[in-house]
Formats: structure tokens, C-alpha cells, sequence
């Protein structure tokens, strides 16, 4: 008896196009993959240090519609942030988080306002910065995530001012570490390539390993006898600054 599936298989092998016939490439755990003649798709590749580009900032939406109580004003010296009202006067927890989203923008002037605008709050701020800590950590975690050098630059930079602001800020940052440091750990010894650029970023000191080992150890510094346990168990390869 003549089975039906081998028949067909040689009467098909006499046929060019069925000889020619490549694969399909069909997706992976679907009934097409169980069909003849197909080929699973392999699955994407996942590039674990490829910056991730951020969307606009909220900071952004704000700015262009004008309402934050700043302008830019040049002199001899250059250009230079001047506030409409006093800074000690400023509501900082409608301001001060909408400033560090913007620290994902690399534009100017968006880039200097956000800089030089939290630069100045966290200088004038005062007790009104340690109740806004909480609010800081996502667009901190946000910035940080695009793995983009300039960005996580601006935005260590900005951690370290954080830190040495005001009393118990380090502490009060302790119990975050475990959504912050993640992507620290991952480029804390990876010297990132950025072809051209990358001399003259070490000349500004804006090497993402060097920023990092230095924003580690202020956090540990200012952190308080539970910082330094709490990095490790984030990043194992971290040596204490303290102890040794």
C-alpha cells in the first residue's frame, strides 16, 4: 500500500520550484513553525550598553510654554541664568523634579538652564530640598537608563551636588539605591568609546567611570553607616573609600 505523504514527496521532487523553494523564516512558538519547508526567526539581540535616546522631557512642554520664572541674560562674562523671584521663595516640589527631567536634554539652551537652574536650587534651597528627595528618583533612574555618556555625565554630576546639598540628603537617598544603581554597575568599569570625543571628555573630567567611582564614594561618604552595605549589595566589585 502506497502511503499518501511519500507519494506526494516524490512527485514534488520532480518539480523545479519546489526544488528551489527556500525556507520561509516564520516567528518562533507559532503553528507556523510546525508547517514544512519553514524556518524559526531567530529572537532579537538584546545590545546591553546601547544608549537608549530619551523622549522630550516634560521640562521641555514647560519651557516652551514659558513658565518657568527664569531668562537668560549675557554680560561681559557671558550668558548666565537670572530668576524672576527669589529662589528661597520657590515652591521646590513643583520645580525642583521638573528640573532633573530635564537633565535628559542636551540642547541649548534647555541643557544650560537645567544645569545651571539646579545648580541654584540646590545651592539656595536649603531644608526645602530633603522632602523633594523622593520625587528626584525617577528622573535621576530616567536619565540614567539612556546610558548616553553626556546625559549620565550631567546627571552624576548633578547626584553629587544632591548629596553634598544639605544634611541627611545622603541618607535620605540610601534606601533608592537599588533603582539607581543598576545601570552603574553595569558601565562602572567600561571605559564607554566615544570615538573622536573621548579625549576630550577626559580633558572636562567627563569620564562615565571616573564620575561614577566618584559619585559612589560621595554617596557612601555622606550615606551613613548603612551606604556602604547597601552599594555593594548593587555593585560587588565596589571597594569602600572609608575603610581601606
Amino acid at each position: 500500500m502506497v502511503n499518501e505523504t511519500k507519494f506526494w514527496d516524490e512527485i514534488r521532487k520532480d518539480l523545479p520550484r519546489y526544488k528551489k523553494r527556500k525556507p520561509r523564516v516564520v516567528p518562533a512558538f507559532t503553528i507556523q513553525a510546525l508547517q514544512e519547508n519553514t524556518v524559526v526567526k531567530k529572537p532579537p539581540r538584546y545590545e546591553l550598553y546601547k544608549p537608549q535616546p530619551p523622549k522630550p522631557s516634560t521640562f521641555r512642554k514647560f519651557y516652551e510654554w514659558g513658565v518657568f520664572p527664569v531668562a537668560l541674560e549675557k554680560d561681559k562674562y557671558g550668558t548666565k541664568l537670572s530668576w524672576k523671584v527669589n529662589i528661597e521663595d520657590l515652591d521646590f516640589h513643583h520645580y525642583l523634579p521638573l528640573f532633573f527631567d530635564g537633565l535628559t536634554e542636551t540642547e541649548q539652551p534647555i541643557k544650560f538652564i537645567v544645569e545651571q537652574g539646579i545648580s541654584d536650587m540646590l545651592e539656595h534651597g536649603g531644608p526645602k530640598i530633603l522632602p523633594v528627595v523622593p520625587q528626584l528618583i525617577i528622573p535621576i533612574k530616567k536619565a540614567l537608563n539612556t546610558k548616553m555618556p553626556e546625559i549620565m555625565c550631567t546627571t552624576l554630576r548633578a547626584l553629587q551636588n544632591l548629596v553634598r546639598s544639605t544634611d541627611c540628603v545622603g541618607e535620605a537617598l540610601v534606601p533608592y539605591f537599588r533603582q539607581i544603581l543598576p545601570v552603574l554597575n553595569l558601565l562602572k568599569d567600561r571605559n564607554v568609546n566615544l570615538g573622536e570625543g573621548i579625549d576630550y571628555s577626559q580633558q572636562k573630567g567627563e569620564n562615565v567611570a571616573d564620575i561614577i567611582q566618584e559619585t559612589l564614594e560621595l554617596l557612601e561618604i555622606y550615606g551613613g553607616e548603612d551606604a556602604f552595605i547597601n552599594i555593594k549589595y548593587m555593585i560587588p566589585t565596589y571597594e569602600s573609600c572609608m575603610m581601606n
